[in-house]
């Protein structure tokens, strides 16, 4: 069996240290259990990450620069509605299929809001900058619209708080989504 190389170890680091944080957040997940996943130890761990917040900024930024990936392929060729439809199923697959990438962008926003409340600036300011870039390119795919861009994006959050919360597909709770895609279908 062939070795790993560090770029593969740090790849599946990044990979556990979303499942991990995912499940325990930022205070609640340990770099141990992290290490472990990975089948690495903790000196090992630090070697390729300087810190427990390099890891969670890593994963941060990844779980970003996958739902930016997704969006973009999904608006690939298509402009206005079509677009907009497209990058809303999109994401509807992806916290389907993927789960834990909704619940780390959960414990993103959770962990850079204590850190700030904390009187740690800088924390956040990776992830803000992974966000201003998940703005700009879903603005661009949706015409550069202001109003479409903000409405896409608090669907979106809207639809990431109702999933957190366990609310299943049928409950009443979704109804006005179902509105909405009916007009929108008119």
């Amino acid at each position: 069996m062939a070795r790993m190389t560090a770029d593969e170890r740090r790849e599946s680091v990044i990979r556990a240290a979303i499942t991990e944080f995912a499940r325990g957040g930022y205070d609640g997940t340990s770099t141990e259990v992290i290490a472990k996943r990975v089948g690495v130890s903790q000196p090992y761990l630090f070697r390729l990450f300087p810190s427990k917040q390099a890891i969670f900024l890593a994963a941060a930024w990844r779980c970003l620069e996958d739902t930016r990936h997704v969006f973009r392929e999904a608006a690939d060729g298509l402009e206005g509605e079509e677009a907009l439809h497209s990058m809303a199923a999109a994401y509807q697959r992806l916290i389907a299929d993927d789960p834990e990438k909704l619940l780390m962008q959960m414990q993103m926003y959770v962990a850079v809001a204590a850190a700030e409340a904390a009187g740690d600036h800088e924390f956040g300011e990776l992830i803000r900058a992974g966000w201003l870039e998940l703005w700009d390119s879903i603005h661009l795919s949706l015409g550069a619209d202001v109003d479409e861009t903000t409405t896409f994006l608090a669907y979106g959050m809207l639809i990431n708080v109702l999933v957190s919360l366990g609310f299943p597909p049928g409950h009443r709770i979704w109804s006005g989504f179902y509105i909405s895609a009916r007009r929108a279908e008119e």
